[in-house]
C-alpha cells in the first residue's frame, strides 16, 4: 500500500463489520426476487468469496488462477453497473453518487492491473490485495446501504424493469450467461 493509500486509510477509516451487516440487510430487504438488486447482491456475495479464495491459495499458480477469477467477476459486475444501473442512479438525481461509482470502479479494474505485477506470493501481494478487498467493500457498502435502495424505493416500475433487463444483458455479455 503506498504512503498516500495509507494516509488516506488513517484519515477515513472503513465502516465497521456491523455498519456492512445492516446495509447488506437493508439491501435485501429492498431487493425483489430476480431484481437487478437481488442479482448484484449475489454478486457482491460471489466477489467475497472470491478475495477470501485468492488469500487461501498455497502456490503462485493456484494463486493467479484464483485472482483471474476475482478479476473476471469484477469485471463483469462492474460492467453491468456501469451500463445500468449507474445511468438509473443518475437519472435519480444520484449524478454524485453515479460519478462516485464510475471513478471507484476504474480505479479497482487499476489496482486490479497492477495486482499482476506483484510478486503473487509477497507480502506486497497480499497487501495491495486486501488494499483492493477494502476499497471494494466500501463500494458495496455505499451501494447497498444507501444508493441502491434508495433508487429501488423511488424509481418508476418501467424504470427499474428496464434496469433488471440491461444488468442482465450486460453481465451475461462478459460472463457468457444469465446471472
Amino acid at each position: 500500500m503506498s504512503i498516500i493509500d495509507k494516509a488516506i486509510a488513517a484519515i477515513t477509516p472503513p465502516e465497521s463489520a456491523e455498519a456492512r451487516v445492516k446495509a447488506r440487510e437493508k439491501a435485501e430487504a429492498t431487493a425483489l426476487p430476480g431484481d437487478w438488486l437481488s442479482q448484484i447482491l449475489t454478486h457482491h456475495r460471489e466477489i467475497e468469496a472470491q478475495f477470501a479464495a485468492v488469500k487461501a491459495t498455497n502456490d503462485p499458480a493456484s494463486r493467479l488462477a484464483e485472482q483471474k477469477k476475482l478479476g473476471l467477476l469484477l469485471t463483469a459486475h462492474s460492467l453491468a453497473e456501469e451500463a445500468a444501473v449507474y445511468p438509473a442512479l443518475a437519472a435519480d438525481h444520484q449524478v454524485g453518487h453515479a460519478e462516485l461509482a464510475y471513478q471507484e470502479q476504474s480505479a479497482a479494474k487499476m489496482e486490479m492491473g497492477l495486482l499482476e505485477r506483484v510478486d503473487p506470493m509477497s507480502q506486497d501481494y497480499i497487501d495491495k490485495l486486501e488494499h483492493i478487498e477494502g476499497a471494494v467493500a466500501h463500494h458495496v457498502y455505499s451501494e447497498e446501504g444507501t444508493w441502491f435502495t434508495k433508487l429501488a424505493e423511488s424509481a418508476s416500475s418501467e424504470e427499474l424493469a428496464l434496469v433488471t433487463a440491461r444488468y442482465s444483458e450486460e453481465y451475461a455479455r462478459y460472463m457468457g450467461s444469465h446471472p
